[in-house]
């Protein structure tokens, strides 16, 4: 293998069939919601990269979310959850969103006796850990299924392991301006971001987007107040097919969100032909899941 200064996806982990599975099921079933009227998947769509193609969603009353959801895929990767940072728990980071107010707004006093009075999960959760469900499991069998989202087989990481071929010469240059540009300084490792906090505006104010005004929501929305625009850098892979970008998803394209980080984290203006290496380099990054390569679709903002 080359020695580059990113890395390739690791494998996913071994795990449990039947937890993946029980997991899957509550991930795409708005019983864990106090009304049974969100699923974690109403936020984070298979099938649109892991998000949805929304600058932010709507939550729980009616309230939008201070941030752009983030993809689900390669989340087992990251050190650092949600785009404050603020857990290194995915155990941790799902209770939060099943209690949050303006996300499942439930309680375990609800959710609990609810999922036992079910029948498919009271047989699952009997089959699969011995009892009738509780707190622990429910957690357990969350985090298993996603940490099962893992997208392999991305051309770049393909490129990494001695396929020279597998990525075009345009993007081997996006990749050299990556390097040498200094993106690669903070998003870095197999995840090519996740794991490290940085300042948003470095070198210049990024244009700002008019935010609509809203109660101050619970973790994991809430700000830093003495810390506004310091986020967690998010990962960059399947980066082609998780639009819009950035924490309130005010870049619509790729080739904006480039455009935006040169001038404000690098104190650089690109010029167009370098701006679109980048962009192909990026793309570079999308990988498989189930065995097909994550697709793209036409960004709408329904906002």
């Amino acid at each position: 293998m080359r020695r580059e200064p990113l890395s390739p996806l690791p494998a996913a982990p071994v795990l449990s069939e039947a937890k993946v599975l029980l997991g899957g099921h509550l991930f795409h079933d708005p019983i864990l919601s106090r009304r049974q009227t969100l699923a974690c998947s109403s936020c984070h769509d298979l099938a649109t990269g892991g998000t949805v193609r929304v600058k932010r969603t709507i939550g729980y009353e009616g309230r939008m979310h201070a941030f752009n959801a983030p993809t689900i895929f390669n989340v087992g990767n990251n050190y650092r959850l949600g785009w404050r940072g603020k857990h290194t728990s995915l155990e941790v980071q799902n209770e939060n969103v099943l209690l949050d107010a303006n996300l499942m707004a439930n309680d375990w006093e609800t959710l609990i006796p609810r999922l036992s009075a079910t029948p498919y999960y009271r047989m699952q959760f009997i089959s699969v850990y011995g009892s009738q469900p509780h707190r622990e499991a429910v957690l357990d069998a969350l985090v298993a299924f996603q940490r099962s989202l893992v997208t392999p087989n991305a051309p770049f990481d393909r490129f990494l392991q001695g396929e020279h071929d597998a990525i075009t010469p345009r993007q081997r240059y996006g990749y050299k301006l990556f390097k040498e540009y200094g993106c690669v300084s903070c998003h870095q490792g197999s995840n090519v971001g996740g794991n490290m906090f940085q300042i948003f505006g470095l070198f210049a104010n990024p244009a700002t987007v008019d935010l609509p005004a809203a109660q101050p929501p619970q973790w994991p929305l809430s700000a830093v107040e003495q810390d506004q625009e310091t986020f967690r850098v998010p990962s960059l892979r399947n980066v082609e097919v998780t639009a819009p970008y950035f924490h309130d998803g005010r870049a619509e394209t790729l080739d904006d969100a480039v455009s935006i980080m040169a001038i404000s984290q690098l104190g650089r203006e690109l010029a167009t032909d370098e701006i679109d290496a980048i962009v192909s380099f990026l793309k570079s990054l999308t990988g498989d899941y189930n065995g097909k390569r994550l697709e793209t679709s036409v960004h709408k903002d329904r906002r």
